[in-house]
C-alpha cells in the first residue's frame, strides 16, 4: 500500500481541471523554491488503525496540504478547488487501495507569507482506507 500522500497526488493530478501536475505544480514531502504557484501534499498523523488489522482492516491516515500562491486569492481559489475535488469523495480505488472515504477536516487557511511574499495556505483532510 502507498503512502496516502502518493494516492492523493494521483487524484488530484487525475482532476484535469486543477491544471496539477506532479513534479511540475504538484509535489510530495517536499516545498520546492519554484514554482510560484504549486501544491505540496504531506503525510499527517491521522487516527489509529482498526484494531484487528488484517487485509480487510482500515487505516485512518491524514493528508496535509500547503497551496502556494502570489496573491491571496489565487491561493485560497485553487484550496477551495481542491476542496471540491477532494471532500466526501469515496468508495474509490487508487494503486490497488480502496478508498471508503476522504473528507476535509480543517482549511483552507492562511498559514503564512513566505520569504517571497507568496501567500501559503493550509488544508487537511482525514481518509478512510483499506
Amino acid at each position: 500500500m502507498n503512502a496516502s500522500s502518493i494516492d492523493i497526488v494521483d487524484i488530484l493530478e487525475a482532476e484535469s481541471s486543477l491544471g496539477l501536475t506532479f513534479a511540475e505544480n504538484l509535489f510530495v514531502g517536499r516545498e520546492p523554491t519554484k514554482p510560484d504557484v504549486c501544491v505540496t501534499v504531506f503525510d499527517y498523523a491521522g487516527m489509529p488503525p482498526q484494531l484487528n488489522l488484517t487485509d480487510q482492516g482500515y487505516e485512518y491516515p491524514s493528508v496535509n496540504m500547503r497551496v502556494r500562491a502570489r496573491d491571496y486569492q489565487t491561493g485560497s481559489a485553487l484550496c477551495e478547488q481542491i476542496k471540491t475535488a477532494l471532500h466526501g469523495r469515496a468508495n474509490e480505488t487508487w494503486n490497488s487501495t480502496y478508498y471508503s472515504v476522504i473528507y476535509c477536516i480543517s482549511g483552507p487557511a492562511l498559514l503564512d507569507w513566505d520569504e517571497n511574499s507568496r501567500a501559503r495556505f493550509t488544508i487537511n483532510f482525514n481518509i478512510q482506507r483499506r
